[in-house]
């Protein structure tokens, strides 16, 4: 299967250290050599990388991981193709534009049957089972608000929640999924998120002999979250989530938590 990594985070932030973790597990510590994409949000706008290539030997990707591009919601993903061939368009992370904001969608896992997924506003580019499933949950989030959102997170969690519920009675389906404001986090089968803050420590990451110490990097007001498939370091304490889980994180904070 593929693996995901997200952040959320209260001021910019460079997510470096934990992509450089993340593609070596694409081609070289782990079997996820189809494809990596990654998504930096800017205000409402949306910076992209995506590449059909192994993460870990394309040169996109060591650009990504040495360039300290600085965002408060960050949504990744490297690929195991199960649906759909290696191809650019069948790279996560995938994006839609809806109410003037670009909403951002990355998957984990498969569906059994997904050909009845369909959507009267958006259409898949792609053959994945993963963007098909992107369509159908945002055309359902614009099917029950109506034509604008006017911030109202309770309904939308709701809305997301029980779509994905849905979705993960078909197969494995773990998400990460953003409005550009919040980063909505669902678990199927296995998540894992840490949340760092004053007093700062040191990590050390699981996939490369890399460690940073946090307390030179941040200051005392910092709160950033990062969610990954499987914990990235091995010296720091992750919260595992459940299966049917929806955690909603704004400003690096859990502020909806739905099960």
């Amino acid at each position: 299967m593929c693996e995901l990594l997200g952040m959320s985070a209260n001021v910019p932030t460079d997510i470096c250290f934990s992509f450089s973790g993340l593609i070596r597990r694409g081609g070289a510590t782990g079997p996820h050599k189809d494809g990596w994409g990654i998504a930096f949000y800017e205000g409402r706008s949306l910076r992209e990388f995506r590449d059909p290539q192994p993460s870990y030997v394309s040169e996109m990707a060591r650009f990504v991981r040495d360039y300290p591009i600085k965002s408060r919601i960050v949504i990744s993903h490297i690929r195991q193709a199960n649906v759909g061939g290696v191809a650019l368009e069948n790279t996560h992370p995938f994006a839609r534009e809806l109410w003037g904001r670009i909403w951002c969608f990355a998957h984990n896992g498969q569906l059994s049957t997904y050909d009845d997924l369909v959507s009267s506003h958006f259409s898949p580019v792609g053959t994945t089972d993963s963007e098909r499933a992107f369509c159908w949950l945002l055309g359902g989030i614009k099917d029950q608000l109506g034509s604008e959102r006017a911030g109202m997170i309770d309904p939308l969690a709701e809305i997301i929640k029980c779509h994905c519920d849905r979705l993960r009675e078909r197969g494995v389906f773990n998400m990460l999924f953003s409005d550009s404001e919040h980063l909505f986090v669902y678990c199927s089968t296995k998540l894992s998120w840490i949340t760092r803050r004053s007093p700062f420590g040191k990590a050390t990451l699981h996939d490369e002999d890399i460690t940073v110490d946090f307390e030179q990097v941040t200051t005392p007001n910092d709160v950033v979250t990062v969610i990954a498939t499987e914990p990235l370091t091995r010296n720091e304490t992750w919260h595992s989530m459940q299966p049917g889980e929806l955690l909603v994180f704004k400003d690096g904070a859990v502020v909806r938590r739905l099960v």
